[in-house]
């Protein structure tokens, strides 16, 4: 039973889940399914009433409204500040450069303005990922190389 409890466990962590920017699927007029659209836009594929996810309602209130920050776009559109610091940290929106406020480079503490790492950082961060894999792919017994040698020759030899 660990396998059902578990299954149960990740579907309401998935629905739960602040990645979800609370998509809607359901059309709140008539009852058809939002299609997506882009940018954080749905559309009823029965009435055509067009609704948002948090990200859209977050990019279309910046976008009227630049330089607004993190507390007004929050309390005006209704999305939650911690799901609006996630959209800054995957890239999905970014800090004014006029503002006050600002977040760090989590390795070197540098201020940038979007993301997780600075853009040295980032670099570092990504050659050390392939790095590692590259290692992990050359792992003795794990390689895709034929070994060398003669090709149909026995390995050992009896003395006779």
């Amino acid at each position: 039973m660990p396998d059902r409890e578990e299954k149960t466990e990740r579907l309401k962590k998935e629905l739960l889940d602040e990645d979800n920017y609370n998509r809607p699927t359901i059309c709140t007029e008539c009852g058809g399914i939002m299609i997506f659209k882009g940018v954080g836009e749905y559309k009823c594929e029965k009435c055509g009433c067009i609704g948002f996810d948090d990200y859209g309602k977050a990019r279309n209130y910046i976008e009227l409204h630049p330089g607004a920050t993190m507390a007004e776009v929050a309390s005006e559109t209704g999305v939650a500040q911690k799901a609006i610091r996630s959209m800054i940290k995957e890239c999905r929106l970014e800090i004014a450069p006029t503002s006050n406020v600002f977040l760090r480079c989590e390795i070197c503490g540098t201020t940038i303005r979007y993301g997780r790492f600075c853009a040295k950082c980032e670099t570092a961060h990504h050659r050390e990922i392939e790095e590692r894999a590259r290692k992990k792919m050359n792992m003795t017994g794990f390689s895709t190389e034929k070994p060398g040698g003669e090709d149909g020759a026995k390995r050992f030899k009896r003395d006779a």
